[in-house]
């Protein structure tokens, strides 16, 4: 807890490129609680990428860059991707110059992460075999072990997935150059001979991401799946017995509701204390 109230200002990139979601939500409802908690004010302001162009610009203390909708390989070359890859390199050359402090903190979350990993050129971006959809055991590697966003959860954690691409094949040399560490990969498939994704990467001191949803809380997902249209569709694509699955595992309080309450809260834990320092 801190002793005097503090100010946080936050923008949130939102990426869902006008379709209605449950991730925006949930980061809004994070944010508040999180203040709460902390005796910390935080303001908020949300930028619509993808359909308005817009991007933040330096004066916020962190940065929220969240999922959505679509290839993040086909949209190469457009005026928006251009623009977020701007913006990403506007905050990088900020954090770079060694007058300026504190840094700006972003964290990136499912299609922001594919954007970010093409945009490092750190991995390689490509389509999935069949779309991941549901709640995922998530491992960490011993960089993870040892990443301040991850504390206090359990190896493995659980993780929200919804994405039909995926991050694999990781470029050794390319990730000691911009001194990157790969946290986490998904869980093993001993049964089908593909390579385990890459599930997050902090990217520098002050860029970390994942491929999976933090922000997912139960509730929200639980009545969103048992609404009947996704309810029919889960189960017309990978049948009852999976969507059941799914409406247990969000009612576990040790697999989603322990990562909702511990990465973008520690990620903010981090921005508030950087801020203090400063």
């Amino acid at each position: 807890m801190l002793n005097e109230e503090k100010q946080l200002k936050i923008a949130i990139l939102d990426m869902n490129d006008g379709q209605p979601n449950q991730g925006m939500r949930c980061i809004r409802e994070i944010l508040a609680w999180w203040g709460a908690e902390n005796n910390c004010t935080v303001k908020y302001d949300e930028f619509n990428v993808r359909q308005k162009l817009q991007v933040p610009d330096l004066s916020y203390d962190a940065y929220i860059s969240t999922g959505g909708p679509g290839s993040p390989l086909e949209s190469e070359g457009t005026e928006w991707e251009n623009k977020f890859f701007n913006w990403i390199h506007a905050v990088e050359v900020w954090n770079n110059n060694t007058n300026n402090f504190p840094k700006k903190q972003v964290f990136f979350i499912c299609h922001s992460f594919q954007l970010a990993c093409r945009y490092f050129k750190i991995a390689n971006v490509c389509k999935r075999n069949s779309t991941a959809f549901g709640v995922f055991p998530v491992h960490l590697l011993e960089a993870g072990k040892q990443e301040p966003v991850f504390e206090g959860l359990k190896e493995p954690f659980y993780g929200v997935d919804s994405r039909d691409y995926q991050v694999i094949q990781p470029k050794q040399k390319r990730l000691k150059e911009l001194g990157a560490h790969i946290l986490a990969i998904e869980k093993e498939r001993p049964h089908v001979p593909y390579e385990r994704a890459i599930m997050a990467v902090r990217f520098n001191e002050n860029f970390i991401g994942t491929q999976f949803h933090p922000e997912a809380d139960a509730a929200g997902m639980s009545m969103y799946l048992q609404r009947e249209d996704k309810k029919n569709t889960v189960i017309e694509n990978h049948g009852h017995a999976k969507w059941k699955s799914m409406i247990e595992q969000l009612n576990d309080p040790d697999k989603i509701m322990a990562t909702y309450k511990h990465i973008l809260p520690n990620f903010l834990n981090l921005v508030i204390g950087e801020m203090i320092e400063a």
